[in-house]
């Protein structure tokens, strides 16, 4: 450890188990090792964030699990009525030492690189790609503010849903500017996510999941 004392780790971890839902925590000046020691101490549901010593802890609502999850059960739909691989690596932790950065998604997938990292148990950035497609719910907090991570991490393409509405971006450079169709599914458009994203709401993932699914028959040829 080379900032931070144990009995200070210690605390940290407290305060972190006693965040409320929809709540987070900011700490500045932590160490890359302390950062991957907090990193193998916490509760998994917790999504974590680290930008040159800057940390930040959020622990999400039931609500931000369930619109993840349905994203997640729609992509597979889609990646399995389109014959696309897909490989889902929900909130895995893509970190650079060398960049001191870290990032945790709500959920993310392989698309284009899915073949290469099928059966990999760990992913190394440097040597394994980043996904193809991260996604942030932005029910409680934003997510934007984490884009620059992203960015330097390589990840090509972000999903951000705000409760209501769904925004898709390509990165370019070494920023991110909003596009109209996904890069991974070029079939997919923000508003056709949202719509049954939100119909999930009222009617229920099972049943709004069959309306994708009819949806997306109904388009071919």
């Amino acid at each position: 450890m080379s900032t931070l004392t144990t009995d200070y780790l210690d605390l940290i971890l407290d305060l972190i188990e006693r965040l409320p839902a929809g709540a987070s925590l900011r700490l500045q000046n932590v160490g890359w090792d302390e950062y991957e020691h907090l990193l193998t101490q916490m509760r998994t549901h917790h999504r974590v964030s680290y930008d040159c010593g800057r940390l930040m802890i959020m622990s999400p609502l039931p609500e931000h699990e369930e619109y993840k999850e349905t994203i997640l059960r729609l992509i597979s739909a889609l990646s399995e009525e389109l014959g696309i691989n897909l490989e889902s690596r929900g909130q895995t932790t893509f970190k650079s030492k060398q960049l001191k950065k870290g990032v945790e998604p709500d959920t993310c997938f392989y698309v284009q690189n899915a073949a290469r990292i099928i059966g990999q148990r760990t992913i190394t950035l440097g040597v394994d790609p980043p996904p193809d497609v991260a996604v942030e719910i932005d029910t409680t907090n934003e997510s934007r503010g984490k884009f620059h991570i992203y960015a330097a991490l390589g990840v090509a393409e972000i999903w951000r849903y705000d409760g209501e509405r769904i925004y898709f971006y390509q990165l370019e450079g070494a920023q991110y500017v909003e596009i109209q169709n996904s890069v991974a599914f070029n079939i997919l458009t923000p508003a056709d996510l949202a719509q049954f994203v939100e119909q999930s709401k009222t009617v229920g993932q099972t049943a709004a999941l069959a309306a994708f699914r009819q949806m997306l028959r109904s388009r071919k040829p």
